[in-house]
């Protein structure tokens, strides 16, 4: 156990004397669960300026921040005059529930003590007290030019992953910018981001020099009914804090009973996974994914024609190949990047860390060409991987006709027979709905592959007012081309099984 700091001592020393003001506890002592307990000493240590916290909901985040709020401004916890308190949410609705939480624990001092705070609810949301000198906690919403010139000397960001993006990064901004002035201290507080891009997910891949990071996240390939995934998105659950084991198996349940939306916001806000809780445009749930990964001993064999569908990248994007063999549904793919920049560095700037490095370890991606893949290279690579069988069809966007033609030249497969798809409304809608069926129908079955895994949970579907989908990026930085290219193979791989079958003619001689 790291020893606690003199500010960490203080703060664990002042909580305890707290009175949680609502809930099944309410009337007690607060009582803090050791993954508080560690929090704690993370965030107040010596040198941390940021304590970033990803836990599942209800487990006492706000709560526990808000008790440190208030240590803060009675001056118990890193004292100082003049002390400033922020509370920034993404709005001042969403502050309220933390500002509840402080007033409650106000109320719940000696009356001599709480007749030092002045508190204000009307337009402005603040306690003032003159105690240790005076301070001023007060919440704002996500508008930095609210705090310009501002010095917290705390500031807790409630909900971080729910901020919009352009006025969130701005609040934050300007409120780590004035915390420098006075050695102040942020505590970012959130469940888990839908996705990698979000700022949130960024503090806690790419923890800049200073921050703390404590991430109680279960691996998405736990079922949403495991009891183990429960305990570590809600380790409060066996402390008596927050949703009771009962109870989370029971939502689980129900998640799971009813699909799509109910179960990836289950994922996302009581698993604490990376999931996009609205699924209205999502191409396939994570769950729905899974569903097709099998095991070596469970992967089919490679059995009757094969479809390629290819996706071909841009300059410094990824090309992607999809194989699939329609009689026994078993899909393989693969991914290419150019050279330059390097996939570290790719990895940064699209915001999935070693992402692609992990990839390429498990055979799963590859680095070709300088600046852009060589994509008479790629499918020669691709197809040399089939043991000499020869594609029965090679699936490919129309608006890439011209490059298609040059490359299969040069490849030698000028003979396969080429189809060529569009991914707008009419073909992609018809080919997302083929694709999705076939996954439905267990005609789908891949070996797990973290290049589908992240190219699918990047993959979303634009819907026109008829209700024809295309696909999509969830977001700018996504990479879902290993996504397009299985989307077309297995369409056209289930438009080539459904085919009705010539019967031969017969001859009658009169």
């Amino acid at each position: 156990m790291v020893r606690a700091s003199k500010e960490a001592a203080a703060a664990l020393r002042f909580l305890p004397k707290l009175i949680v003001p609502e809930g099944r506890l309410a009337g007690r002592n607060v009582k803090l669960a050791s993954y508080q307990k560690d929090f704690v000493r993370g965030a107040f240590a010596k040198g941390i300026e940021v304590g970033v916290l990803s836990i599942g909901r209800g487990n006492a985040k706000t709560a526990l921040s808000a008790g440190l709020a208030l240590g803060h401004l009675m001056g118990e916890i890193a004292p100082q005059p003049k002390r400033e308190i922020l509370f920034a949410a993404r709005n001042r609705d969403q502050a309220k529930t933390a500002f509840g939480f402080l007033v409650g624990y106000i109320e719940g001092l000696p009356e001599e003590e709480q007749e030092q705070f002045t508190i204000r609810r009307g337009s402005k949301l603040e306690v003032e007290t003159d105690m240790n000198g005076g301070g001023l906690a007060r919440v704002i919403a996500a508008d930095g030019k609210s705090i310009l010139g501002g010095a917290p000397t705390l500031a807790i960001l409630d909900e971080r992953a729910a901020w919009e993006r352009e006025k969130g990064d701005n609040l934050e901004n300007a409120i780590l910018s004035g915390l420098g002035k006075r050695d102040g201290k942020a505590l970012i507080i959130s469940t888990s981001a839908p996705d990698d891009a979000n700022t949130f997910s960024r503090w806690m891949d790419e923890p800049p020099p200073g921050t703390y990071v404590q991430e109680h996240r279960p691996d998405i390939a736990f079922a949403p009914d495991d009891p183990a995934a429960h305990l570590i998105a809600n380790p409060g659950s066996k402390e008596g804090i927050g949703p009771s084991p009962e109870w989370l198996m029971a939502q689980a349940k129900r998640a799971m009973a009813r699909g799509g939306s109910a179960l990836s916001s289950f994922r996302n806000l009581n698993l604490n996974q990376r999931v996009a809780a609205d699924d209205r445009s999502v191409l396939l749930t994570v769950d729905e994914w899974l569903g097709c990964e099998v095991s070596p001993d469970d992967l089919p064999e490679r059995q009757g024609p094969v479809v390629l569908g290819v996706d071909l990248g841009g300059s410094r994007s990824m090309s992607a190949a999809a194989l699939y063999w329609p009689d026994t549904g078993r899909l393989e793919c693969f991914g290419a990047f150019p050279c330059n920049p390097g996939l570290e560095d790719r990895g940064q700037s699209d915001g999935v860390s070693g992402r692609y490095i992990e990839m390429r370890d498990r055979g799963e991606l590859v680095t070709m060409g300088d600046t852009t893949v060589p994509v008479a290279r790629f499918l020669s690579d691709v197809v040399a991987k089939l043991d000499g069988q020869a594609p029965a069809a090679i699936v490919g966007d129309r608006f890439r006709h011209a490059e298609f033609v040059e490359a299969l030249r040069e490849a030698g497969l000028d003979r396969v027979p080429m189809i060529y798809r569009g991914f707008g409304w009419q073909d992609g809608s018809e080919d997302c709905e083929r694709m999705r069926r076939a996954v439905f129908e267990g005609d789908v079955q891949t070996l797990p592959s973290l290049l589908l895994r992240s190219a699918f949970a990047d993959a979303i579907t634009l819907v026109d007012p008829a209700g024809n989908h295309k696909l999509a990026k969830g977001r700018s930085t996504g990479r879902i081309d290993a996504a397009a290219a299985t989307v077309i193979a297995v369409a056209q791989g289930v438009r080539m099984r459904r085919a009705p079958t010539l019967s031969k003619g017969r001859l009658a001689w009169g």
